[in-house]
């Protein structure tokens, strides 16, 4: 009897193990993927959707035609609960899904509420960490075109994507130069980072110095080490006394688990992070696997302002990868394989508008033995081809491609 893999999240995580485990055990499992969300976006690519430079069908593309081709059903809903022992979902449709194995690649909750002033719904600040939110932005980056003033962009306390910041400063910043208002608009940045370019990782030296090179050479005023203490519609004050005045504001938020996971007891931490061992694989339920922004990853060192861990597209994939294929080996009755998270490696294409720098290193975490950087301005155009064959890649359910 087949068995049934129920995976939750169909971004970079969720959409790799669907991918593998189907593929690698056949008729041996029915696969079912549920998101609430009916697309795959390229998130990385979200940085130029503000400036207009994508729209939604240059960074995305339809799920269900794309797992229909492999045989994977898709349900178009918001998973609401888990109940571990029962082996079954809850969704928000009121219908129930039982599984045997379950993936978890949900990714995060963004907790604008933990900031009154913040986010593009009840707040004055705009983010690009979801498609919609980067419309939303998109459109108000064309009026503000108008009526320039102003800018600030930052990543508040408990946030996460650092290098999401560090992008969309750059980038509008490059739209200005090309608009021909550079002259005419403060460009600010600040971070909850214990310095500017730690990225959450406990910092990499190479990293760091370029970006100081970047925000020198284009005139960005920069603020590390610090918290929002309030949000208006017009500034954002920070803890070290300074408020910086705006027209246009993209912030990103601390991040929380997803709410299926805080709405589950026993699957994930406080925050809703789901633990995993190296085999991610939950300590207490080892037929549920986690992936991706989902998992639960201490941060490498105390900082002075609470920051996360980034979970990027390509950590994420690896995660799905390695789950996905452990699934398939308990299926077929073989040992399954494990990766330590901090000893995974690391790759990220930061964008900068005309330029940008290439971060390469061999471990996440801890002591490294290899950490390569390389800027330049053909690396906005490596992160546009990278986009296309991702695209492409993901669109074809050629998962097992680099």
């Amino acid at each position: 009897m087949a068995k049934r893999v129920v995976v939750l999240g169909a971004s970079f995580a969720g959409l790799t193990a669907a991918f593998d485990v189907k593929r690698l055990t056949g008729d041996a499992s029915e696969v079912t993927v549920v998101s609430n969300r009916d697309r795959f976006v390229f998130v990385p690519s979200l940085i130029w959707v503000v400036s207009g430079d994508r729209n939604l069908e240059d960074v995305s593309f339809e799920l269900a035609p794309a797992f229909a081709k492999k045989n994977i059903r898709f349900v178009h809903a918001a998973a609401e609960r888990i109940d571990p022992e029962r082996q079954q979902v809850f969704l928000a449709d009121g219908s129930v899904l039982e599984y045997d194995y379950l993936f978890i690649g949900t990714g995060a909750h963004l907790n604008f509420d933990a900031i009154p002033g913040l986010g593009p719904e009840n707040g004055f600040t705009h983010s690009v960490c979801t498609l919609e939110h980067a419309l939303l932005a998109q459109e108000a980056w064309g009026k503000f075109l108008k009526d320039p003033g102003p800018i600030v962009v930052g990543a508040a306390q408990g946030a996460s994507c650092f290098g999401a910041a560090y992008e969309v400063v750059l980038n509008l910043e490059y739209a200005l130069r090309k608009a021909g208002l550079r002259d005419r608009v403060k460009v600010s940045f600040f971070t909850s980072e214990p310095y500017l370019g730690h990225f959450g990782l406990g910092g990499m030296e190479k990293a760091s110095k370029q970006i100081h090179v970047f925000f020198d050479r284009f005139g960005i005023e920069g603020h590390a080490n610090v918290a929002i203490e309030s949000v208006t519609s017009d500034s954002v004050k920070l803890s070290n006394g300074v408020t910086l005045p705006y027209k246009y504001a993209v912030v990103i938020p601390p991040f929380l688990g997803a709410r299926v996971v805080r709405n589950s007891p026993g699957i994930g931490n406080e925050a809703g992070w789901v633990p995993v061992n190296d085999n991610y694989q939950h300590p207490k339920f080892p037929n549920i696997y986690a992936g991706g922004v989902a998992v639960a990853i201490s941060p490498p060192e105390k900082t002075p302002i609470p920051t996360g861990v980034p979970k990027t597209g390509y950590m994420s994939e690896v995660m799905g990868r390695v789950a996905g294929h452990n699934i398939a080996a308990e299926i077929k009755g073989q040992r399954p394989h494990g990766a330590v998270v901090a000893e995974m490696g690391a790759m990220c294409i930061l964008d900068a508008g005309n330029t940008g720098m290439v971060i390469v290193l061999d471990k996440v975490f801890g002591k490294r033995n290899f950490e390569f950087m390389l800027p330049g301005f053909f690396i906005h155009w490596g992160k546009l081809l990278f986009e296309t064959y991702f695209i492409w890649k993901a669109s074809s359910g050629k998962t097992y491609l680099p």
